[in-house]
């Protein structure tokens, strides 16, 4: 349960994105390695076969990229990259061994977060042009099958990418402790926020007293 002095993170609508980022990203997951490799192709049976994988595959990532590009446009301005990013990046031993007390103070996402960030934004649109070359039967037969091949390659290349990605995004959020709640209920508690990123508490607690 929430303590009433947590501060809001995240809106309702923001969090209902990122859940269905979370959700097609596992579906894509799943019924891409089932496509892309045969020891996978068991996988189907989840989708109901091999046609209906191959049907839903691409719909399912057309609802992933509306979902990632309106979270895109809420939070780019917060993602931007700034010297404090750079000079970040330079103790990133210390993050890792959660010294804290060694970081530069970072507004509402550190540089860790903003490659994560930036890194899935191209990485979804990498997939959706490649993958519309390569979409049977509504778009491959307009190009060039060198196109479409190199289409296959990129698809393929920036898929695992941006699972790889994903894999790290998750596992941030259940190794820094209280993250999960901002996803879970849209707050977190002060100490969270002024530990991990004083400059954005520092904002917050300037507007409330407004």
């Amino acid at each position: 349960m929430s303590n009433k002095d947590d501060i809001r993170r995240y809106k309702d609508g923001e969090r209902l994105h990122h859940w269905i980022v979370a959700i097609t990203f596992i579906l894509l997951a799943m019924s891409g390695l089932a496509l892309f490799h045969p020891s996978l192709y068991w996988l189907t049976n989840l989708f109901g076969g091999g046609q209906w994988t191959r049907i839903l595959h691409p719909f399912i990532g057309l609802v992933m990229f509306v979902s990632v590009m309106v979270l895109m446009v809420r939070f780019w301005r917060h993602n931007l990259v700034n010297r404090d990013d750079l000079r970040w990046i330079r103790y990133l031993p210390d993050a890792l061994h959660k010294r804290e007390g060694r970081l530069p103070p970072v507004g509402r996402y550190n540089a860790g977060q903003k490659i994560i960030y930036w890194s899935t934004v191209i990485g979804m649109f990498l997939l959706l042009f490649s993958g519309l070359i390569m979409w049977q039967p509504y778009f491959a037969p307009v190009f060039p099958i060198g196109l479409v091949r190199f289409a296959i390659l990129v698809h393929a290349f920036s898929a695992i990418l941006l699972m790889m990605v994903i894999i790290l995004h998750i596992y941030a959020a259940i190794w820094v402790k209280g993250s999960l709640q901002a996803m879970v209920k849209g707050t977190v508690s002060r100490t969270w926020a002024k530990k991990h990123h004083p400059l954005w508490y520092r904002e917050v607690t300037q507007e409330e007293r407004k």
